[in-house]
C-alpha cells in the first residue's frame, strides 16, 4: 500500500451553514494526527449566467483532489433523507476505484437510527410485505442487511463507526476514530 499522507474528507460539510469552520476543524484534526486533510470548498451561491461552468469547475477541482488523496474518510451521516450526501457516496466510489483505503463513520441522534432500513422506514414509510421483505411506498425493495448504510458503502469501508450524538452534523468523534484506524494502515 502506498504511504498515507493526505486524506480526502467527504460528507455533508460543504452544505452546512458553518462549512468553512467545520472543514477547518476537520483539517486540524488531520494535522494533529500527522495527515493533510483535503476538503471540498463550501457550496456558495451560484451565478445565474454561468452555473454550468461553475459546476464543471467544481467537479474538476474535486476530482483533482480525489486523485491526490492517499486515502479517504467518508462522513456517511444521513443528510436530507435516510442516506448520506450523494456526493460523499460518489467520492467514496471514486476513491475505491483508485484503490485508496476508505474509512467511514455515521453520526446519528438515536440508536433506533443505526440501521439503514430503519432510517428508510422513518423517512419514506417502508413496510414489510407479506413475505417479510422491506418495500418503500413504490413497492421497491429496501436493503435489509442490518447494516448502518447500504451494503456497497459499508463493505468498501475498512472501518465504519456508528456514533450516537446530540449533534450529528458537527460531531467529529467518528473522524477521530477513523484517523486512529487509518494511522494503523499508514505505518
Amino acid at each position: 500500500m502506498r504511504p498515507v499522507r493526505s486524506i480526502w474528507l467527504a460528507g455533508p460539510e460543504p452544505w452546512l451553514p458553518d462549512a468553512e469552520a467545520q472543514s477547518a476543524r476537520q483539517r486540524a484534526f488531520c494535522a494533529d494526527n500527522g495527515f493533510t486533510g483535503l476538503t471540498a470548498p463550501a457550496i456558495v451561491e451560484t451565478q445565474a449566467d454561468d452555473v454550468e461552468v461553475q459546476a464543471r469547475e467544481l467537479y474538476a477541482e474535486r476530482m483533482a483532489k480525489l486523485r491526490q488523496a492517499d486515502a479517504g474518510i467518508i462522513n456517511l451521516t444521513p443528510f436530507r433523507g435516510p442516506s448520506c450526501a450523494s456526493a460523499a457516496a460518489f467520492e467514496a466510489g471514486v476513491l475505491a476505484g483508485l484503490g485508496r483505503p476508505v474509512m467511514a463513520y455515521v453520526n446519528i441522534a438515536d440508536e433506533s437510527e443505526a440501521e439503514y432500513v430503519d432510517r428508510v422506514e422513518v423517512h419514506v414509510g417502508a413496510q414489510r410485505d407479506e413475505h417479510g421483505v422491506w418495500r418503500d411506498g413504490d413497492g421497491c425493495v429496501v436493503e435489509d442487511f442490518g447494516l448502518p448504510e447500504t451494503l456497497m458503502l459499508w463493505a468498501e469501508a475498512r472501518r465504519l463507526f456508528v456514533i450516537i450524538t446530540d449533534d450529528p452534523l458537527h460531531d467529529l468523534t467518528g473522524l477521530e476514530m477513523c484517523l486512529e484506524a487509518l494511522a494503523l494502515y499508514a505505518e
